[in-house]
């Protein structure tokens, strides 16, 4: 299935006021990850667009070490992503524990990219906008429209790369992954 770009969402739903933002149950992991998940699908084009800006800014600073951060970051979470595929621990770990895998990533590329001294382009050029996407999507209540849209990335009506990422990550909403078990079920 071909993938496609998620449309850009409206900026004054993307920031709305403070009545669409609300402190998630860190009780209740699993409704967090849900929540993150559908934000991060629903949101992607935004997310992309403010990380765009400020990898710009960046990397209009610092070029090369913008570009070398990149290159790191992309190859070492692709190493981890293989790794987790072919090991069953860590696959597991991947699982049960995404952020502490996107964290490991993270400071991996850290200790890489200190030996070549672009610590702090990597700290303001890739590590800041992650955190803000991980924080918007953790504080962003989710809406009808969001949730049905999620959906249909879920069962495959259509693909995006933020869904690709987070597949890579093995992170969906519990539903969605019901769901597809179903589907695949009935195709068998």
């Amino acid at each position: 299935m071909d993938v496609t770009v998620a449309p850009l969402r409206a900026w004054d739903d993307f920031f709305p006021g403070s009545d669409r933002f609300a402190r998630p149950d860190f009780r209740d992991i699993s409704k967090w990850n849900n929540r993150v998940v559908s934000n991060l699908l629903y949101y992607q084009t935004n997310y992309l667009v403010v990380a765009a800006m400020m990898i710009s800014v960046v990397g209009f600073l610092s070029p090369f070490n913008m570009i070398l951060g990149g290159i790191v970051v992309v190859l070492v979470f692709t190493g981890f992503v293989w790794a987790a595929h072919n090991k069953d621990i860590l696959r597991r770990m991947k699982k049960q524990y995404p952020t502490a895998f996107v964290m490991v990533v993270m400071l991996a590329s850290y200790f890489l990219i200190s030996m070549f001294g672009g610590v702090m382009v990597f700290v303001f050029g890739i590590t800041f906008p992650l955190l803000l996407m991980f924080i918007h999507a953790s504080l962003r209540l989710r809406n009808l429209k969001n949730k049905l849209e999620n959906k249909m990335e879920g069962i495959g009506v259509k693909r995006t790369p933020m869904g690709i990422i987070l597949e890579a990550l093995e992170q969906q909403e519990e539903s969605i992954s019901k769901i597809t078990d179903y589907i695949s079920k009935v195709k068998e």
